[in-house]
């Protein structure tokens, strides 16, 4: 086709192809859209039109250019169409075929089309052939390098690899390309060199196209596929963290209203009352997140079942509130474990009981939310060990650590025969 180019024009025409092939594929696997085509290995009809749509017309804009501007490195058709074929299957691979070679069929390259659809065609009865998809990404450009040894195990040991086929099928259709173009000038592009063993050079370069096509993909679905993980892992944490919390705070209000049962059991038929409308909280969709404001209407129904314990006299509550903090989100059960921890072992060995204060601010785009007593106190030494062991404070502190990393505060102060105060900074977040 046209005038032979001499060896060095071809080896730069065809080491631009393979940058006009990754190019495309590190171009389009940037979007989020692409990414989720990506993610599973059975696509539905709708997933597999998307794919031809965003894959498709950027390989077909490459054999544009190649006509138009005469620039040989964009056309990428045959890799393009035998990547559809193994990515999205027979149908895909076809219309991906069909589609990069409509600008070089209406430039009078007749054997274009059909060529195209074979290619597209192969790669997707290769995939078909394949028992398990992932082996499709592990056809990488260096694969040709084991195949003596995988020949031999097949001879010798009757061991079948499927990557055989598809190293196959890259070197058989870059050869039929040549020889089609060849015998029929002008009806089918290829890359016209000017000695015969020359023809080695567009055989190696369709071979590293689809390898690095498929590598880049591939790449990209293991970073998806790791982040998959992790949120899972996140919400199992989460899910663990919850449910040493939730049981926790269930028994100790239990004790509560038992304790109550013989000698007030109209306060206990109340506090059961109020124990149901927390627990229709608890019960709900486990969320991660709440309103500020959902999280204080569950502390004051926790509160009151403890003043009726303690006695309104002897445990007082107060509250000083930012408007503004009341729509940010917050951990679920944040504030729970720390206001028990103030009356289990700041107020209660107090004969004269004591006061809860909660405060909670805004600054610089961060919610600070601060629980103060005038309990015992907790001395400087056993600070630390709280943060390491016992349910509620241990458990705040986990959770913050997995739901913002490093980016936030959780800070005790105490002084014995004094009181505890904790303060904790949260990045602010709001629903829409």
């Amino acid at each position: 086709m046209g005038q032979a180019l001499s060896l060095q024009d071809a080896v730069f025409t065809l080491l631009f192809r393979l940058v006009a092939a990754s190019s495309i594929a590190a171009l389009i696997v940037r979007w989020p859209i692409f990414q989720r085509v990506l993610r599973e290995e059975e696509r539905e009809l709708d997933e597999r039109l998307l794919f031809v749509l965003l894959y498709g017309p950027p390989v077909a804009l490459g054999v544009m250019t190649r006509i138009l501007l005469g620039y040989q490195a964009t056309d990428v058709s045959l890799e393009g169409a035998l990547v559809a074929g193994l990515v999205g299957g027979r149908t895909a691979g076809m219309i991906v075929g069909t589609l990069v070679a409509l600008p070089a069929f209406f430039n009078h390259e007749l054997l274009s089309l059909p060529f195209g659809m074979l290619c597209g065609a192969v790669g997707g009865i290769l995939r078909e052939l394949c028992a398990n998809k992932e082996q499709v990404w592990r056809f990488g450009p260096f694969f040709f390098l084991t195949v003596p040894r995988r020949l031999w195990r097949m001879v010798t040991r009757g061991e079948g690899n499927w990557q055989i086929l598809p190293l196959a099928a890259c070197i058989g259709l870059a050869l039929l390309r040549n020889g089609l173009g060849r015998m029929f000038p002008g009806a089918l592009y290829f890359l016209n060199t000017e000695e015969g063993w020359q023809t080695l050079f567009p055989v190696f370069s369709t071979l590293f196209a689809v390898t690095l096509t498929l590598t880049t993909w591939n790449n990209t679905r293991m970073q998806i596929k790791l982040q998959d993980q992790e949120q899972s892992l996140l919400e199992a944490r989460m899910a663990a963290l919850a449910s040493q919390i939730n049981p926790h705070f269930l028994f100790n209000t239990l004790n509560t209203i038992g304790s109550l049962t013989r000698i007030n059991p109209e306060a206990a038929r109340g506090l059961l009352v109020k124990l149901s409308t927390i627990l229709r909280r608890l019960l709900r969709k486990q969320e991660n997140f709440v309103r500020l404001r959902e999280e204080l209407e569950f502390i004051d129904n926790y509160l009151d079942i403890e003043m009726v314990r303690f006695g309104s006299e002897k445990l007082t509550f107060s509250k000083e509130v930012d408007e503004e903090t009341l729509d940010a989100m917050v951990p679920s059960m944040l504030l729970q474990p720390i206001i028990e921890n103030s009356i289990r072992h700041g107020l209660a060995p107090r004969i004269e009981g004591g006061q809860i204060r909660l405060r909670t601010t805004r600054s610089d785009g961060r919610v600070i939310i601060e629980v103060a007593d005038n309990g015992v106190g907790i001395p400087d030494e056993r600070i630390p060990e709280i943060f390491r062991s016992g349910i509620g404070i241990s458990n705040v502190n986990e959770r913050l650590k997995v739901l913002y990393g490093k980016d936030y505060v959780f800070k005790i102060e105490s002084s014995p025969g004094l009181g505890t105060s904790v303060r904790i900074e949260i990045p602010e977040l709001h629903t829409s």
